[in-house]
């Protein structure tokens, strides 16, 4: 079957009002549900700095953050596990019920990780737990993002693909604002002796009121895949996706690389940059990073707008020659006080808005429906392995080797020249239908 061009947007059709109801409900499940799961996921991250020295204590502080952030890493090569297992979840039994699944996932994983007992109380079996609890929240979020933004493309009408598709990066990436805000009130509140001891359980403990409401929101929406379409689907969607679409597999797999890589040096490393490459206090950072990041997920619905307009590809293309031209020197600017910092902050994360409201719209574009969720899933969580998950554990690795704080700058360039390349192959390609 033969599709339209997914490079620009298609023209607008009939619109009732109870579609427009449908799929705003579906957008606001999607996105809330994404925001609560990565709220969830990155807030290890923000308080890496204190979980570090708790968990992994060392005469060297870089020693123990590395150990940290080498844990967070970890969370992420499970994430095509749970791609894999929600994936064949949502494709075989329904969108609703994967995506019901891997909130109940998330929210035992993140309320486990606030009761966690320390080295101090029980040895090495803490640090044993801190992974397997990690690993967790990682099999949750490798079928969240992928199942959110397929359910919201199949809810939406194909001139508002991006409009619409924006709520699942505005809703990942206000989780990481959320989480910062979350850190930054409890650090502001709390002495460090209190925040070291028992400060930092407190935002993850959060994750069990906000995952019950989560789930109360997404009762409330319709199915967009009905059971009975694949029920008598031979093949598993998986090996649909690995044998039927591998050029859809390699290209989603390359943007989500260029995408995650160059948007987790923004949500995960920038602040371990402000604090411990430049100086600044944490507390005022987390405000910093609840910002910027904040700006950013505001401003997911207009690039979303402006993505329906001009197409998706464009768009994306223009957060990547920004990534481009804007990361060093806006990284050289930050040491200039935390106001220039906040600026060249947001300017490097309006970037990452444009990218993701891109990659969103156009991945369940790629596959076929009986296995888009899968493939979507797929192909994402193996580009955050490649790039995303790394991203934080690269940049402190780059700046000690080379000596140059300014280094990580490098690796997001880098990646968003492969962002571009990918782009170059998709401008040929056709959606699979709706």
């Amino acid at each position: 079957m033969t599709a339209p061009d997914i490079t620009s947007a298609p023209p607008a059709k009939p619109w009732t009002t109870e579609d427009r109801r449908k799929t705003r409900r579906a957008a606001l499940a999607g996105g809330v549900g994404t925001l609560i799961e990565y709220y969830d996921f990155s807030l290890y991250g923000y308080l890496a700095v204190v979980i570090a020295p708790l968990y992994f204590p060392s005469e060297h502080p870089v020693t123990s953050l590395l150990s940290a952030l080498a844990v967070f890493g970890t969370a992420y090569l499970v994430r095509p596990l749970g791609g894999i297992v929600f994936g064949h979840i949502g494709d075989r039994f329904g969108r609703k019920r994967a995506l019901m699944a891997t909130l109940v996932c998330m929210g035992v994983g993140s309320t486990a990780m606030g009761l966690l007992p320390t080295p101090a109380q029980i040895g090495v079996w803490a640090t044993v737990l801190l992974v397997i609890v990690r690993l967790l929240q990682g099999f949750s979020a490798g079928g969240e993002v992928g199942g959110s933004a397929t359910f919201i493309s199949e809810s939406a009408p194909s001139h508002l693909k991006a409009t619409y598709g924006a709520f699942t990066p505005m809703g990942s990436t206000g989780g990481f604002a959320l989480a910062a805000a979350v850190a930054g009130a409890v650090s502001a509140l709390t002495t460090d002796v209190q925040m070291d001891s028992w400060g930092w359980r407190i935002p993850f403990l959060m994750a069990l009121p906000l995952t019950l409401f989560c789930l109360w929101v997404r009762t409330r929406v319709e199915e967009t895949h009905e059971v009975t379409e694949t029920k008598h689907e031979k093949s598993s969607p998986v090996r649909s996706v690995f044998l039927r679409q591998p050029r859809a597999l390699a290209q989603a797999t390359a943007l989500s690389a260029a995408v995650n890589g160059t948007a987790y040096i923004g949500l995960t490393y920038m602040a371990i940059h402000l604090t411990k490459q430049l100086g600044y206090d944490a507390t005022p950072v987390f405000w910093v990073a609840t910002t910027a990041i904040g700006i950013a997920a505001v401003a997911m619905p207009l690039a979303g707008r402006l993505g329906d307009r001009i197409g998706t590809v464009r768009l994306m293309a223009i957060g990547f020659v920004g990534f481009i031209v804007l990361t060093y020197p806006m990284m050289g600017l930050m040491h200039l006080g935390l106001v220039v910092a906040t600026l060249a902050f947001v300017v490097i994360m309006l970037n990452s808005a444009a990218a993701q409201v891109g990659a969103y719209t156009i991945l369940p574009q790629f596959f076929d429906k009986q296995s888009r969720y899968t493939g979507v899933a797929m192909g994402w969580n193996l580009g955050v392995i490649i790039a995303g998950g790394t991203a934080p554990f690269v940049a402190v690795w780059l700046v000690e080797q080379t000596g140059n704080i300014l280094s990580p700058a490098f690796f997001v360039m880098t990646l968003a020249v492969v962002g571009l390349i990918a782009l170059a192959t998709v401008r040929a390609r056709h959606t699979q239908g709706t």
